[in-house]
């Protein structure tokens, strides 16, 4: 029994083990998503993007909710957020100089957080910049911005 604990630990490790899937834990920290609206974000093809969330929903990482044809996928625990920030804090200590291309600042669109240096799309509005993870959220705040602005 004791050591099925840990054969279960690493199992769920290997879920977690690719940039993108711990990419999509990223943007469900705070909400659920559709699949459209994660591919969009993520830039990547849809089967591609199936699999990892397949990996992440058998893992248990992730649920999903569907309402009428949407599929939305939310995080299974809220503890998956505390343990990839923790994650986060180790690799920080061991490589401080990568520091800046962490997530610091949101996309007033969707609310993903980005990093300045690696956001697809910055916009300068009202000498304020703003940071965008695809071209969708700039467009959207291009044509509305007092709408994503929050005071």
């Amino acid at each position: 029994m004791y050591q099925e604990v840990f054969e279960l630990h690493a199992e769920l490790l290997k879920a977690l083990a690719h940039p993108k899937r711990l990419e999509i834990i990223h943007l469900l920290r705070d909400r659920s998503l559709t699949v459209g609206e994660i591919q969009e974000m993520l830039d990547l093809p849809q089967a591609n993007l199936s699999q990892h969330l397949t990996v992440l929903r058998h893992a248990k990482v992730v649920t999903t909710k569907k309402k009428g044809k949407q599929v939305f996928y939310k995080l299974s625990h809220g503890n998956f957020i505390k343990a990839s920030d923790l994650l986060r804090c180790v690799f920080l200590e061991k490589y401080p100089p990568l520091a800046d291309l962490l997530p610091s600042e949101k996309d007033p669109v969707c609310g993903m957080y980005l990093s300045p240096k690696t956001a697809a799309f910055a916009h300068t509005h009202a000498d304020h910049d703003y940071y965008f993870c695809a071209s969708k959220c700039l467009k959207n705040f291009q044509k509305e911005p007092e709408k994503f602005i929050i005071i």
